[in-house]
């Protein structure tokens, strides 16, 4: 069973839809209870989310360390790391070793990056198969992830500087846009994640 995680704070009806459109059976629930996947969908600030994931937080690690997929959707992308300097200092689910940053101010480009832009996967990423080169997808964010293991960048973005725009490590993916909102192309992108 597809789980997509309810913590308080995130956007699950459009993720869950997407997911039935695709023709894939899913259930909204705060625990891991007969999950065989797991999407972390999110909006919002870091700091918050990890205090509502901190009961979980080792059952989510677990779930991952035994090589279930797991996707993390926008702020869901952001978690999966070790910490955010978003409002301080926060750690994260450590799942993929990096952080996360306030996206530059001074790059002459309006912050938060809110609107479509284009995605370039990387030729070894099955999260992209399928995606062309040109095709965009939908953002809205004020802080991206920065990885330690350049091998964890699964796809880059430009937005004044060149952030990772969706990452894989082993059985654990993130998105930084919204693949629920980013029409045929997320449509793709999300089922790729389910069909590994």
């Amino acid at each position: 069973m597809i789980v997509v995680l309810d913590y308080g704070i995130n956007n699950l009806r459009s993720v869950e839809k997407a997911i039935q459109f695709l023709g894939f059976e899913c259930r909204i629930q705060s625990k891991l209870a007969g999950a065989s996947k797991l999407v972390i969908p999110g909006v919002g600030a870091f700091g918050k989310a990890m205090e509502r994931l901190n009961s979980i937080r080792g059952e989510i690690q677990a779930f991952a360390g035994q090589g279930n997929p797991v996707l993390g959707i926008c702020l869901g992308q952001q978690l999966l790391f070790e910490s955010s300097e978003e409002f301080g200092e926060h750690a994260g689910l450590g799942l993929i070793p990096g952080r996360v940053r306030f996206l530059p101010s001074n790059i002459g480009l309006k912050v938060p990056h809110m609107g479509w832009n284009k995605v370039s996967f990387r030729a070894c990423s099955s999260l992209g198969n399928g995606v062309e080169p040109d095709d965009r997808v939908y953002f809205v964010h004020s802080l991206y992830t920065e990885c330690d293991d350049a091998n964890d960048v699964a796809a880059t973005t430009s937005y004044g500087i060149d952030f990772p725009s969706a990452v894989q490590r082993k059985n654990v993916w993130g998105t930084q846009f919204h693949p629920e909102k980013s029409g045929e192309v997320g449509l793709r992108i999300l089922r790729n994640f389910l069909e590994c």
